[in-house]
């Protein structure tokens, strides 16, 4: 046991205690009021939160009796009529329009890029912030979207053939972004600014003005030979830089040597999926991290070879207007934060040796950081509308989305905010919340300022409410199914009915590929046709490419077609995907179980011997798939369902097992820091941890798999000294 404190009846961890006085200072909240009122909000509103987990297994064991009793096929008017009559499936409310405001910009009005990023690395949080602006010309160069050709091959040194091909798509793309009146930005020779207007010189000495000219906002330099030039295009910013003396510069007509696109225009901080953090001393680390990106202090320092970088926060761009006024933009993403869903307790505070709901810590703590930002203590603003951003995961309806305005309240109270200053990201990652979304905005409807969509643990909880139904079909088969399809649309068009647009994001989920640039950029601008303003990209690098799609399509004019729509069907979202009649040959059986099984081991293995909650885990192809928590979930709960169905048995499973981690341990080969799984399993606690997840599937609450990932890597931290 770490050393404590004991306080207002609480018993914290003596370095989050030490960390809250910190964090107090210049808040005008003083610590001792701090640690009351979290007692208070345990004392109030604990006994509810253990209740809607208690409703959520009541729920859970209804269904599954139901499922027992109806055996499939499952008879929708009967299956939806008893979901009704136990509560789970709640009556609409009338047509109402959301009312939240002191929403910034990066909300209500951009279109854009979404980063998710664990805090508890101050590197990766450091380059999330800082990428709201980031070069195009780097993210083209360094990916498969420029072809590895004979001559055009990324190589040691700046290959000229390579960067040629750079240009010429990035000119593309400002000739539809961006388009000249007349001819194309691959002739122009020279940008200048005249009486405010920005006049474009062609290689015969034509000039030419911008199609649009209210895209032009801006320039740094001279204006008859600006060092830089601002342009906007859907509320997006594209930023040329020009100047000699770069390589792709020498190589340029106008001398372009770079082009800055606005790219991940929000950010998540996780606390949540990505981070691997079990105890009193990795929460501090988790909150410290948030605490210096809120007071605009936080630093890392990185090593490349005989390099040393020191990173911080990047400074507002400083730019000319048309009419020759100065002005800046935002230099960092808008940075949303994600606490830790209901069902989450920590020991870096307890009462009467009890652990407390985590999300009430989160959110205490969280928001004190974030009053930093809101009193502008340091030299940075974040949220320049004077809101704190608070992502809620793991949402089952909306008796779970009002107790989270109730803390929200107590926390406002407590810490000396304005009502409604904290506003509420609804995850859709819950079928319980899915269904009855409309619901669960009306409840938020004077704070709401996000909801999504992610497949990964919407199917992870999908495949565990109706684990009695019967066998699901193979795992990718479910992205095209009907419930998920139906799923995607029906979190859109619920959306635009309550009038989120203006007020709220509504969002997509990941790219998990990070190194599949090529097929990101074909398949990902569904999401902007599909009505969302944001989709959540893995990295800098997606967030530059994926922010050209918002530029080639309307998301607001996309949002006004769509609202004219019929909304997808209830029916097709309670539609189960089950195998039925289907026999399983063996040989997909064994590609299956090899497949989940090798994803699940990947990641294990990093998050119980390393401490990693979020990390690129190669396949069983050996393509590196961006992996956290939600991925985990699916792949346990699938293998699962199989193994209780007798698609499987335990020999198999465990024999599959075996295999995979031999196959894994391959893979980090060249990790210094990784210990093998194979040859001796049973005393691997990551291999153990993997068993667990699917052994026990059925009997961990809803499927979540931090509750064997927190025993596991605990017990590694105990036995290895970690």
């Amino acid at each position: 046991m770490s050393d404590r404190v004991d306080i207002s009846g609480l018993s914290v961890d003596r370095g989050l205690y030490d960390l809250v006085d910190e964090i107090s200072a210049g808040t005008g909240v003083e610590a001792p009021s701090f640690w009351q009122s979290l007692a208070d909000i345990v004392a109030e509103l604990g006994a509810q939160n253990a209740d809607l987990l208690q409703q959520r297994d009541d729920l859970q064991t209804r269904i599954d009796d139901w499922h027992k009793a109806n055996p499939a096929p499952v008879q929708l008017d009967q299956y939806r009529a008893f979901l009704q009559q136990i509560g789970y499936l709640v009556p609409e409310p009338d047509a109402f329009k959301v009312t939240t405001e002191n929403v910034d910009d990066e909300i209500a009005v951009i279109a854009g890029p979404q980063l998710v990023v664990p805090v508890d690395n101050a590197r990766y949080a450091l380059n999330a912030a800082n990428a709201r602006w980031y070069s195009l010309y780097d993210a083209l160069y360094g990916t498969d979207i420029i072809l590895e050709v004979e001559g055009c091959k990324k190589t040691a040194r700046y290959n000229p053939v390579r960067g040629q091909q750079v240009i010429r798509y990035a000119r593309d793309f400002l000739d539809q972004a961006v388009p000249l009146a007349t001819g194309s930005h691959a002739y122009a020779v020279r940008y200048k600014v005249v009486s405010g207007k920005l006049v474009v010189v062609t290689g015969d000495g034509s000039e030419t003005e911008l199609g649009w000219r209210e895209c032009f906002v801006g320039y740094r330099g001279d204006p008859e030979q600006p060092s830089a030039v601002l342009l906007r295009h859907n509320n997006l910013h594209i930023e040329l830089l020009i100047g000699e003396g770069y390589f792709i510069g020498q190589g340029d007509l106008a001398n372009i040597y770079d082009i800055n696109i606005e790219s991940a225009v929000t950010t998540i901080m996780d606390c949540e999926d990505s981070v691997s953090a079990v105890d009193a001393e990795d929460k501090v680390r988790v909150y410290r991290n948030w605490f210096g990106l809120m007071k605009g202090d936080l630093s890392a320092r990185v090593t490349r070879g005989k390099e040393t970088i020191d990173r911080s926060l990047n400074p507002d761009p400083e730019f000319i207007a048309p009419d020759g006024s100065a002005f800046t933009l935002p230099g960092r993403s808008l940075m949303l934060v994600r606490n830790v869903g209901t069902h989450m307790y920590t020991d870096a505070v307890t009462v009467n040796g009890e652990e407390i709901p985590e999300t009430f810590l989160d959110a205490m703590v969280t928001v004190l950081a974030a009053k930093h930002d809101l009193l502008g203590t340091g030299p940075f603003k974040n949220s320049r509308a004077g809101s704190v951003n608070i992502v809620k995961p793991k949402i089952h309806g909306p008796e779970e989305v009002e107790a989270a305005i109730k803390l929200f309240v107590m926390v406002e109270k407590a810490l000396g905010l304005e009502p409604n200053t904290l506003k509420i990201g609804i995850m859709d990652e819950e079928r319980r919340t899915t269904v009855n979304l409309k619901e669960c905005i009306h409840v938020a409807r004077e704070r709401v300022i996000f909801i999504n969509t992610g497949f990964l643990d919407r199917t992870g909880d999908e495949i565990h409410t109706s684990m009695e139904a019967g066998a699901m079909i193979p795992k990718n088969e479910i992205k095209t199914s009907k419930w998920l399809l139906a799923y995607e649309d029906w979190n859109v068009d619920v959306g635009l009915e309550a009038g989120l647009p203006g007020h709220a994001q509504i969002g997509k989920g990941m790219w998990a590929a990070p190194d599949e640039m090529a097929a990101m950029m074909e398949q990902k601008i569904a999401h902007p046709r599909a009505g969302a303003n944001t989709a959540w990209v893995p990295s800098a690098v997606a967030a530059c490419l994926h922010a050209m799609h918002y530029h080639y399509v309307d998301v607001s004019a996309r949002q006004l077609h769509l609202a004219q729509c019929t909304r997808a069907r209830l029916d097709d979202i309670l539609t189960i995907p089950l195998l039925g009649q289907r026999k399983i040959k063996q040989s997909e059986l064994i590609r299956e179980l090899e497949n989940n099984a090798q994803g699940i081991l990947g990641y294990v293995v990093r998050w119980i011997d390393q401490g990693v909650g979020c990390s690129k885990v190669p396949d069983i192809s050996d393509i590196d798939l961006m992996e956290d928590r939600a991925t985990l979930r699916i792949s346990s709960q699938h293998i699962a369902n199989w193994l209780h169905h007798g698609i499987t048995d335990a020999d198999q499973v465990r024999s599959v097992f075996e295999k995979m981690a031999e196959v894994v341990d391959r893979q980090n080969a060249g990790d210094p820091m990784y210990r093998d799984m194979a040859p001796d399993f049973d005393n691997s606690i990551a291999f153990q941890a993997a068993l667990d997840l699917v052994f026990k599937g059925r009997e961990v609450a809803n499927g979540y798999t931090e509750p064997v990932l927190h025993a596991r890597r605990r017990e590694f931290k105990a036995a290895h000294g970690d």
